[in-house]
């Protein structure tokens, strides 16, 4: 990832434009060169350097007075020491050193290989090769110092070349493999961080995050770099947070401390290790922990003595009081709803006393049902019911019941004849009189 030039636009003095140029190489590694013949560079374009030991082959990253800005942060020297660009890359030297970086990774295997065989305490991460095909770098780390005399010998005799073995940190190492970070983006040193500063435990606690290796730890397995990035807030923030060595004293028990918001300045306490929290400001703490230096107790977190307490329901029991006469005062104001509707009121003797309680409109249809019904007269009521209790005839000619007639049965008369055997008959139709087929059959 190269560095944002926000200079290059800006009315800078052409005259005197800064002459070093920032390279980029493999793995992120970046060296500072001299443009002796002032060559016109764009970001991006690869050059052919002088290294001491033949060239190499890099991409310009960074150029003009930020290079300046750059070089002074990281301390280092505009003297005879800064090598030379040689010339633009051209489609020569490009085949080139695609040649040689074609042969670093079976390099690399053949290399493990070697590194178990002689059983040395070490781990291989990467291999480059200059764009001469001249000399090849090794990279690796190690907990302890490594004798690795042997192993130059044998890499040398195989690959027939010069080699240079160079330790890194495991920081390193995972800047120049490179990778995907928790956060969804690029690791932050294999993109633009340079310097690796040291990261304590101390840094979590501070910003009160749980000390799980797991989570704090990233690719390379150390701490996150990122956890110093806001270190410096959190300490500005902390100097105003009371430091709680010991328990409230409360005449409602002791209050420990179970939670601290830095930014928002609450503090969160317990009664007893109870399971309820209590949030009160740091200026409260400050102030029941000078009470309780003179040898006092407060009656709770919020309130020194009870009557406090007792002051406030009063003032919340006369608020209460003032909405209710209020909205009585409003009730008032109402106009009453005109009750007297024009209805006329029907009512029958024969009405039973009850219906009185009705409103009008419901009396005079309960009136309308028992005139339409005549089961809602009371004796037609209890015809019914006697009706129900009498069990129905058996059907069929037993001896119990022969010579016997239906109690619901009606005597034929003498106009109408019994209805034959075999054959239905129908009740007469409404508002008509018999059937006159039933008589002539």
């Amino acid at each position: 990832m190269n560095a944002f030039d926000w200079l290059s636009h800006m009315g800078i003095p052409q005259v005197d434009t800064f002459d070093i140029v920032e390279i980029k190489f493999k793995g992120g590694r970046k060296e500072y060169y001299r443009n002796v013949d002032y060559l016109s560079l764009t970001t991006g374009d690869p050059v052919v350097v002088d290294v001491p030991s033949g060239h190499h082959i890099g991409y310009v990253s960074l150029q003009g007075e930020l290079v300046r800005l750059q070089m002074q942060k990281r301390k280092i020297r505009n003297d005879d020491a800064i090598l030379r660009i040689y010339r633009i890359a051209t489609s020569k030297d490009l085949e080139k050193w695609e040649e040689a970086r074609n042969r670093e990774l079976p390099t690399l295997y053949r290399c493990r290989q070697i590194v178990d065989e002689l059983g040395l305490k070490m781990k291989m991460s990467d291999v480059e090769y200059q764009a001469d095909n001249s000399k090849a770098t090794f990279y690796y780390s190690a907990d302890e110092r490594v004798d690795f005399r042997e192993l130059i010998k044998i890499l040398a005799g195989e690959f027939k070349i010069r080699v240079e073995m160079r330790q890194i940190s495991l920081r390193q190492e995972a800047g120049r493999l490179g990778g995907i970070g928790v956060c969804g983006r690029e690791l932050c040193c294999s993109t633009w961080l340079v310097d690796f500063k040291n990261v304590s435990t101390s840094a979590a606690r501070y910003q009160n995050l749980s000390l799980n290796p797991s989570k704090l730890s990233g690719q390379c397995g150390r701490l996150k770099c990122c956890l110093n990035y806001e270190l410096d807030t959190y300490m500005d923030a902390i100097k105003d947070i009371p430091s709680v060595e010991k328990p409230l004293q409360t005449e409602q028990g002791i209050a420990k401390l179970q939670k601290t918001d830095i930014f928002r300045r609450l503090m969160w306490f317990s009664y007893n290790n109870d399971n309820d929290w209590h949030s009160i400001s740091c200026d409260r703490v400050n102030e029941i922990q000078e009470i309780n230096a003179t040898g006092q107790k407060v009656f709770n977190l919020q309130f020194n003595e009870s009557s406090e307490i007792e002051d406030l329901a009063a003032q919340s029991t006369r608020e209460l009081e003032l909405l209710d006469k209020k909205f009585d005062r409003k009730k008032k104001k109402k106009k009453p709803r005109n009750k007297n509707r024009n209805t006329n009121q029907a009512s029958s003797p024969n009405a039973p006393a009850k219906e009185s309680n009705f409103p009008p409109r419901q009396a005079k249809n309960r009136e309308n049902e028992q005139k339409a019904t005549p089961a809602a007269n009371p004796e037609n009521r209890k015809r019914r019911n006697k009706s129900r209790r009498k069990p129905n005839p058996p059907q069929g000619n037993s001896p119990k019941t022969q010579g016997q007639a239906a109690p619901n049965q009606a005597k034929p008369t003498g106009s109408q004849k019994p209805p034959q055997e075999g054959k239905r008959k129908f009740p007469p139709r409404r508002n008509q009189g018999p059937n006159k087929n039933s008589g002539n059959e």
